[in-house]
């Protein structure tokens, strides 16, 4: 007989909102997901620039809901509030909209 496998949870939920702040050390986040959980890190050290930052965030986050929950997600900043602090909303895109966006049209 054989076995079903079980489909392994992934390790956090679908991401909902980003919180990406600069500090000394470098850029920090906090990811808030749909299940009420907070997945927080760092980008990488060499990006600087608030405007690459920002894409790299953005990236993460269409990684991870894609490798881990197999969604397709698109990030909206909203407008800044502080200095060196951005929030964002992660909103779910089906596979149509995501070709458009990412074909420009």
């Amino acid at each position: 007989m054989a076995r079903r496998q079980k489909k392994k949870r992934p390790p956090f939920g679908l991401p909902k909102r980003i919180v990406l702040l600069a500090t000394p050390e470098g850029w920090r986040h906090s990811i808030l997901t749909v299940d009420g959980g907070m997945v927080c890190g760092r980008l990488s050290n060499e990006l600087l620039d608030p405007e690459v930052a920002l894409d790299a965030a953005a990236t993460l986050l269409k990684e991870c809901a894609r490798d881990f929950h197999d969604n397709l997600v698109e990030v909206t900043w909203d407008p800044r509030q502080e200095p060196w602090t951005w929030t964002g909303e992660v909103i779910p895109v089906s596979g149509d909209e995501a070709v458009s966006a990412d074909s420009g049209g």
